[in-house]
């Protein structure tokens, strides 16, 4: 057998959001790709086994769990073949393929590991990397061997994110060695990891083709109109104490290492300071070392010459002061990445090693003053968080009453707040199932029906019981239950073999009946597949998971609810704020990456939809009790109007007809300061004020002079020649006191002047380049650059017309050319002059420009003819490496590379 039957298909017409990816499919698979990303509900299975059909040839479907394995072969019958009966060339075993066979990625790993029979567990464990991860196995050959004689040439990934642990150096053996088309599907790309880690998912899936949006699901009325609101809590005094004592001792440590004698003394004999010139390909492969070096030696009131500063930069650029970040790359580099040179030290780098140990500075064989973990964790799991989880659901019940299906999602169950005995008033430490339980049980001042559900506790209120046991005797069930000893208004249900398989159904009917109305839950049980169409609020008090765990459990929160077109969901985050952290601490920091999946109604922007958190116009500054409490009251009055959610939808619906991909370069207010980031990021709003003030002072100053000068000098002139000799002093003065300020700003005027006003005509370059090449296909008649300044001052810029991989190709290249320079094989370097000022701009080529020289040569015609002046270096030479190396350090863009990102609007 080597196609499908011809008459299968699929039962149902399609809807227009899956219609429109099947005739970009082409486009495509151009690459031998197609990644896909589409929420929970959107049909993404059905659209996979289409494109399965359409490929037509033999195929390996790789699923996360054997129950979503099994959905696949299950759908593929009903919604395909229309039979209850499975054929015989659907197989389920990786050691027996048949034509079409479908596995999990565990079973494909345990087999080419020859670890034996794949684990049934259907619930999501932390994802971990082995430590004894390997990229080949003894069996991998047999597996392989067994999947090409059946002809395998297309590879289904269902939810590819999976993919972050061990299992995805076996795959990735196995695509090498079939050459196959891989079909990546997932409701939630892991945009939360590190840029190592997505590199290897995106070169397992390739990059993103298409994407089914929320706003297209909401219209076709799959998803129910829903916000994402964030409550905000402060450490406790305990949690605020330890804080500080780890800063404190952090700090302590970092003024003991920065004045360590010992490390100036090492980093005093290392080649690349003694003798630069003769070490210039190691300083370019290792320019962040190197830098740090001389940062730390000037620190240390020790000169730096210029022949070092000329390597990496202009000679006329300040050295940044030491900071955390730069002390983390020196010791990274003393202790860990130099092999070589600092052999006689290693009784002081044993020593410094075991002193940051004891400070609590090393975590994996990486130094961390800045982001320490014990910091992080009082944050992410902050006992404020339990009453944050009281005052969302008190407020919930008060807005829905008995209407109110709230569910709370959290990590661990926490059996020892269950006690054997009438009361239960210990406290509550800890964040879990059964601590939350309690919380709420405690002071139930609405009684509210409240219940658990977890793979070993099942508690309900006792009112619910006759319900539970009614909907049990429908599946031949008899329920054994007891009173909870401290409470005799909740019953547990005690757990046994008949009834483990069917509990989490009748209690979620239960649920939804509304015999319990806040169910409280485990990730791992009702995180992911897990469907309770009536749930209209969700806590997610889960925090120790990843943001693929976290999108799928808001998925359970958004679906439609059949008989219920008013329906709308209220999602709620939390997150603990550092009010000494600039940036408000990592709990904050994380759930700002996590809401680049979530997409939602802009509170920012009028009738606007977009991913990011912005769209919930947090404040910048939230380090007080009371500015929480006030952006939390803010928060209950926006989430109390349910209905204005659903006119915003709907009005909001109406500015667009898709979800584009643009760059955005936000305008943010500068913030005056020393540190790591200051040779990155340029706030270019300063640059005008800069100029203007600098400007105004510098007249008025001057002028003061002028005016003291002709005071005390006009009784002793005599002639008109003295007049015009000293104009002349006050001219020529002038120019030397008003003219270096002038220069200043007006420099950096000028750069924020070209990356504001150049961005159309750089894309238009790009544009032209990738249409000439080939990458953008349609007529370019029907292509159209946007670019615009919003009221905050942010540069927005996309493409109109072409498909979703046209887009896709312009956006990631454009970013690649506007964002930090890496390491590209071409440099574009931009000129520019205005009056007296000449000004050197540096851009990265876009890879896909870059793999050889023609290309990179006709994008820099095209950059002379719509930007300007320019000059194509190639960085492979050693004239090339140094430049790059300074062109990290002096591009405009290099320092602007935390601002800069792509974002999805509704337009």
């Amino acid at each position: 057998m080597k196609h499908f039957p011809s008459n299968i298909a699929f039962k149902y017409p399609w809807r227009k959001y899956q219609q429109r990816v099947l005739e970009e499919l082409s486009d495509h698979l151009s690459d031998k790709h197609l990644h896909v990303i589409a929420p929970p509900g959107s049909g993404k299975t059905v659209l996979g086994l289409e494109v399965m059909l359409r490929l037509n040839e033999p195929v390996l479907i790789l699923a996360p769990t054997i129950a979503i394995r099994n959905q696949w072969i299950q759908r593929f019958c009903e919604l395909f073949l229309q039979s209850d009966d499975t054929p015989n060339w659907i197989s389920r075993d990786i050691r027996n393929p048949a034509f079409m066979t479908v596995s999990t990625y565990q079973g494909l790993h345990a087999a080419c590991s020859h670890r034996g029979i794949e684990i049934v567990n259907d619930d999501e464990k932390e994802e971990t990397q082995s430590k004894n991860q390997k990229s080949a196995s003894k069996n991998l050959n047999a597996i392989t061997k067994g999947l090409l004689e059946k002809g395998v040439k297309t590879i289904v990934l269902d939810e590819a994110h999976h993919l972050k642990n061990e299992w995805w150096a076996t795959l990735t053996a196995i695509k090498e060695k079939l050459d196959p088309v891989i079909v990546g599907l997932t409701a939630t790309p892991p945009y939360d990891v590190t840029g190592a880690e997505w590199q290897r998912y995106t070169e397992l899936n390739g990059p993103v083709d298409t994407e089914i949006t929320v706003p297209e699901l909401i219209i076709e009325g799959d998803l129910c109109p829903h916000q994402d609101y964030i409550y905000f809590t402060l450490p406790t005094d305990d949690e605020k104490k330890g804080i500080d004592t780890i800063k404190y001792r952090m700090e302590k440590l970092f003024e003991e290492v920065k004045n360590d004698l010992t490390l100036i003394e090492a980093i005093k004999k290392h080649p690349a300071w003694l003798s630069p010139k003769d070490h210039l390909d190691w300083i370019y492969s290792n320019v962040e070392c190197y830098s740090a070096m001389l940062i730390f030696l000037n620190t240390n009131n020790i000169e730096i010459p210029r022949k070092h500063i000329e390597i990496v930069t202009d000679k006329n650029d300040e050295i940044p002061t030491l900071d955390y970040g730069w002390m983390e790359t020196l010791l990274d580099f003393y202790l860990y990445r130099e092999k070589e040179h600092f052999t006689i030290y290693d009784e002081h780098r044993l020593k410094c090693l075991n002193k940051l140990k004891s400070y609590g500075a090393m975590e994996r064989r990486k130094v961390t003053f800045s982001n320490n973990s014990k910091v992080d964790t009082k944050l992410i799991l902050s006992i404020s968080k339990l009453n944050a989880i009281e005052s969302i659901t008190n407020f919930e019940h008060k807005q829905l009453g008995n209407n109110l299906r709230m569910v709370i999602l959290t990590d661990y169950i926490r059996k020892e707040f269950y006690v054997n005995d009438t009361d239960n008033n210990g406290a509550l430490n800890k964040i879990g199932v059964l601590p939350i339980f309690e919380k709420l049980r405690r002071k139930n001042i609405n009684n509210k029906k409240i219940g658990v559900l977890s793979g070993s506790f099942v508690i309900i209120p006792k009112s619910a019981l006759p319900q539970l046991e009614q909907r049990a005797n429908e599946y031949n069930i008899t329920i054994n239950s007891t009173l909870v000893p401290f409470d005799d208004k909740y019953v547990l249900v005690n757990q046994t073999e008949q009834i483990k398989h069917y509990i989490v159904q009748i209690v979620t009917d239960i649920f939804e009946a509304g015999e319990i109305e806040v169910l409280i839950g485990t990730k791992s049980l009702l995180g992911e597949g897990w469907d309770a169409p009536a749930i209209n609020s969700l806590i997610l008090a889960s925090f120790v998971g990843s943001f693929v765990l976290s999108n799928q459990m808001r998925g359970r929160a958004i679906r439609t609810q059949q008989g219920n077109e008013n329906k709308t969901g209220n999602i709620w985050h939390l997150v603990c704020i550092d009010p000494e952290s600039i940036d408000g601490g990592r709990d904050l920091q994380l759930m700002k990456r996590r809401f680049k999946g979530f997409v939602g109604v802009s509170y920012k922007e009028e009738n606007g939809i977009e991913n990011g958190l912005e769209r919930l116009q947090i404040p910048d500054t939230l380090y007080s009790q009371h500015t929480l409490n006030f952006k939390n009251d803010e928060t209950f009055k926006i989430a109390a109007a349910r209905d204005d959610l659903k006119t915003k939808w709907d009005k909001a619906l109406t500015n667009g007809v898709n979800l584009v991909e643009e760059i955005k370069i936000p305008f943010h207010e500068a913030i005056e300061k020393t540190s790591y980031q200051e040779t990155k990021r340029f706030h270019y709003n300063k640059t005008i004020t800069h100029f203007t003030s600098g400007v105004v002072s510098g007249i008025l100053a001057y002028s003061e002079g002028v005016l003291n000068l002709f005071g005390r000098s006009i009784r002793n002139i005599r002639s008109l020649e003295q007049v015009t000799f000293m104009l002349s002093i006050v001219g020529v003065g002038g120019i030397f006191f008003f003219g270096s300020k002038v220069y200043k700003s007006l420099r950096l005027y000028i750069g924020y002047k070209e990356i504001s006003k150049d961005i159309e005509q750089i894309s238009n370059a790009l544009l032209h380049t990738l249409h000439d090449e080939g990458h953008i296909q349609t007529h370019f008649s029907d292509l159209n650059i946007v670019t615009n300044v919003d009221n905050d001052g942010t540069i927005h810029c996309y493409l109109e017309g072409g498909s979703t991989y046209e887009k896709s190709i312009f956006m990631n290249s454009l970013a690649e050319l506007i964002g930090p320079i890496d390491n590209p094989r071409y440099v574009i370097i931009r000129t520019s002059r205005l009056l007296f000022i000449k000004q050197k701009d540096y851009h990265s080529v876009p890879e896909i420009l870059s793999k050889t020289k023609k290309p990179a040569q006709n994008f820099e015609l095209y950059w002379r003819k719509y930007v300007g002046h320019c000059h194509l270096v190639f960085t492979r030479n050693q004239e090339g490496r140094e430049l790059l190396v300074k062109s990290r350090t002096k591009a405009l863009i290099s320092q602007l590379d935390d601002e800069i990102e792509q974002v999805s609007k509704w337009r």
